[in-house]
């Protein structure tokens, strides 16, 4: 995780807004995003955005040491991006992502287009195809996932490097800090769950900022969590 991969998928965690009620989501500016893409419903104006973050990141091989930096973990972030923003539109598919999948991803031409002068992976389906599993997770942690992912954004894009003074940002490192922890101990999370993976990535990256932030929480052990937790029950 960098600053400049949040800074590309921060306009994608923006792309919706509430209604008055509350209930409904209306996309906001497709003009970046549907210059070449059909954007005749929610999903595709999804897609459309989906394919804007691979392109930026994963297109050839200069996206992949550039914007990526080489990080092919990001993927399981855009996932999580993508199982959320789709739990929020209204669909008559009983399950929005494996519709999706097969429509776009599954039978999509961009999806499936050879990356330039990359050779360990063919193309963006075969990216996807890796990290699948996260599109087969239960909702109620991929909302929690999303919120630890995303306030992990927001520290890497408020964060100074050049500056000792992480004040700015104390409040959300506390913030991600106890929603991992409920992650761990609401879903009884152990080394044979497959999103495992998953918190080890979000873990490491806050542990990154740590190291330059002093003043941020201590790294969450997620064995002291679950031995905590199995003690207290």
């Amino acid at each position: 995780m960098n600053k400049e991969v949040c800074q590309t998928l921060l306009p994608l965690r923006n792309v919706i807004s509430n209604s008055d009620d509350g209930i409904i989501y209306q996309f906001t500016n497709d003009n970046d995003y549907c210059n070449d893409v059909e954007c005749d419903d929610n999903a595709g104006k999804i897609n459309a955005r989906f394919l804007h973050i691979f392109d930026t990141l994963f297109k050839d091989k200069s996206a992949f040491e550039d914007a990526a930096k080489g990080n092919i973990y990001i993927v399981q972030y855009i996932l999580i991006w993508l199982s959320y923003v789709l739990s929020l539109i209204e669909s008559n598919e009983a399950d929005n992502r494996t519709s999706f999948y097969n429509k776009y991803i599954n039978g999509g031409k961009k999806y499936n287009k050879n990356i330039d002068d990359v050779t360990a992976y063919k193309n963006y389906k075969d990216l996807i195809d890796r990290n699948n599993y996260i599109l087969s997770m239960d909702m109620s942690i991929i909302s929690k996932l999303y919120d630890a992912f995303s306030t992990l954004c927001d520290i890497y894009i408020e964060f100074d490097a050049e500056s000792s003074n992480c004040d700015n940002s104390l409040e959300k490192a506390n913030q991600f800090v106890e929603t991992y922890k409920k992650i761990i101990i609401d879903h009884n999370i152990g080394e044979n769950i497959r999103y495992f993976y998953v918190l080890i990535n979000l873990l490491t990256d806050y542990d990154n900022l740590k190291k330059k932030c002093k003043k941020f929480p201590s790294t969450p052990d997620i064995k002291k969590i679950i031995s905590e937790h199995v003690s207290e029950a």
